[in-house]
């Protein structure tokens, strides 16, 4: 049996993350992951884009990894506009009210994968068990044992689970969630704009669920569009014409028209948040512990939160010359995170409710409430700085 301080199940982005900050707190990691990571390529876009927030890129940035990143494609934002499908001011976040030269970045994916994947094969304390997976984790008094697929069993003083919304290792553990399905998909694609999109990430509200065009490059935009079942299926089946006709009027025509330059791609949409962050000596991180709805694409900055407050929690306890993996420490964590990230789930929620629906009423106050919001601007800078993470 080989022994390990952390055992990290999952190696996206969140569970990279954790391993990558795990190895750097001098702790030895074990990664499980079913499958290695697809070499990023240049030519063929990720559709699945995410808005970095400030405080995650410099998360990053402290694994030596934004640099590569930097290289390969990403695209930062320096404002950010919100409006209605009904008349109404919009809502606008600018950098420059911050202090900031910018408010995120858009990025790929896979590129993040790939990164990071890199780094953790050259890291001397972490050893790579894929393609394999988790068959049976037991929670004991003082660690955690873990049988693989293969064969391999594994002992470690905490397991992370980070293999997404269908987590294994919370299956494992009978860890329950609280789950709403949206009945609603979530559109992915690449389009070309007829006008430049300003540095800026935009999101139209609209009776049917949000609409958001993010910035990538020169006048092209990942959209992430928020529709029915049934409406996502019509139009995932329709053609490219008709597609970005329904897409302009959608969005108002703000940019223009569009030209679809990629394939198109959806995923169900659904609430998913899991009762306990902490069973025992093993813990569950980004999707596996909290699946929200994409508004702005921000799922993945809860996740890297979660690595980031273990970070700092892990560093607190080496100043009290205690243990990094005592239980105190990870209930201390459990209990914060899992307040964060429910206020932060539920909000997302709210939100998609009050302005995705054609309640007549609410229909006349969404669009002016956002100019309202505008206008109070201690009010818009606390949203502008939740946003980008500062």
């Amino acid at each position: 049996m080989s022994k390990y301080d952390v055992v990290v199940v999952g190696a996206g982005v969140v569970g990279l993350s954790a391993a990558i900050m795990s190895a750097g707190q001098g702790l030895s990691v074990a990664i499980i992951e079913a499958h290695a990571a697809n070499p990023w390529q240049e030519k063929i876009p990720d559709l699945r884009v995410y808005a970095l927030a400030l405080d995650n890129q410099q998360l990053l940035e402290s694994f030596d990894v934004w640099s590569d990143i930097q290289s390969k494609r990403i695209m930062p934002y320096v404002a950010m506009t919100v409006f209605d499908e009904v008349q109404g001011n919009p809502l606008q976040f600018k950098a420059s009210d911050l202090g900031k030269n910018v408010l995120g970045y858009i990025v790929e994916n896979n590129l993040l994968v790939d990164v990071l994947w890199h780094k953790a094969q050259q890291e001397k304390n972490i050893t790579t068990y894929c393609p394999d997976k988790i068959e049976s984790i037991h929670n004991q008094d003082n660690d955690v044992e873990v049988c693989l697929q293969s064969g391999v069993k594994l002992n470690a003083q905490l397991v992370i689970g980070a293999d997404g919304a269908f987590s294994k290792v919370r299956t494992l553990l009978n860890i329950e969630t609280d789950a709403y399905d949206y009945q609603q998909q979530g559109i992915v694609a690449y389009v070309q704009t007829e006008l430049p999109h300003q540095n800026t990430a935009w999101q139209r509200f609209l009776s049917t669920g949000p609409l958001a065009f993010l910035p990538v490059s020169d006048k092209v935009c990942s959209i992430v569009w928020t529709l029915p079942n049934e409406r996502a299926i019509e139009l995932l089946q329709s053609s490219a014409e008709v597609f970005c006709n329904v897409l302009d009027s959608a969005f108002a025509g703000t940019l223009g028209k569009t030209t679809l330059i990629s394939e198109r791609a959806a995923f169900p949409l659904k609430r998913q948040l899991a009762k306990t962050m902490l069973q025992g000596r093993t813990i569950l991180l980004g999707d596996a512990a909290h699946a929200v709805h994409p508004l702005a694409g921000q799922g993945v900055n809860l996740g890297l939160r979660d690595v980031a407050a273990l970070q700092k929690s892990f560093e607190i306890s080496k100043i009290k010359n205690t243990r990094a993996l005592n239980l105190k420490t990870l209930n201390h964590w459990a209990m914060q995170r899992y307040s964060e990230n429910a206020i932060s789930t539920y909000a997302f929620e709210n939100i998609n409710r009050a302005f995705s629906n054609d309640n007549f009423a609410l229909s006349l106050l969404r669009g002016p409430l956002l100019g309202i919001g505008n206008k109070i601007t201690p009010l818009k800078n606390v949203l502008a700085k939740y946003a980008a993470g500062i």
